[in-house]
């Protein structure tokens, strides 16, 4: 399973990353080309707005399951942080027992979402849904959150069994990405 997560996290890491930051830079720059082009020149593409919007949306989509993977997401650490400062085994214990159940929520929750919209997805390719501008078709943009909801719940499905796996006694190190701890905060 460890080879798996780094697997994982080295296709995270290499590839669907930058992959992200490619796809976040074209609506950049057709945002930066349309400022130019509407102030300067008078003029701007009708489906310019659509596409910088869905496509800086598609980028962040992408992005889910590194920020997940990073601890980067923002969630609620006061409860296993109070049981971790009541101390003792217990405490500890009982802090696991909720940082477990909140990965597995959220793997079940981004599952969910991922299996339960194909259909949805599919429904929009058959009747040819579009943006606003009715000139970008929505489906691909749809197609890439589900993408995105499934990369998080593999991120969320790495994060319950590294934490089952501590809850047995098995270090199998941090589940977050090297340099930053179990927190999420960068070190």
């Amino acid at each position: 399973m460890r080879r798996a997560y780094l697997a994982w996290r080295a296709f995270e890491e290499r590839f669907l990353q930058y992959a992200a930051a490619i796809l976040l830079l074209g609506p950049t720059l057709l945002a930066i080309v349309e400022v130019v082009r509407r102030y300067g020149f008078g003029v701007s593409f009708p489906w310019r707005q659509d596409a910088v919007t869905y496509g800086i949306l598609a980028a962040i989509f992408l992005f889910f399951g590194i920020t997940q993977s990073r601890g980067l997401h923002l969630r609620v650490t006061l409860l296993p942080s109070l049981l971790r400062a009541k101390g003792g085994r217990t405490g500890r214990a009982a802090a696991e027992v909720v940082e477990a159940a909140v990965a597995a929520v959220g793997l079940l929750f981004c599952a969910f979402v991922a299996w339960h919209g194909i259909p949805v997805a599919l429904r929009m390719i058959e009747t040819g849904r579009m943006t606003q501008s009715q000139i970008i078709p929505l489906w691909p943009f749809f197609i890439v959150f589900l993408v995105g909801m499934g990369f998080m719940a593999v991120s969320f499905f790495f994060q319950l069994y590294a934490q089952i796996q501590s809850m047995r006694g098995v270090n199998l190190g941090s589940p977050y990405v090297e340099g930053t701890d179990r927190n999420g905060s960068i070190l």
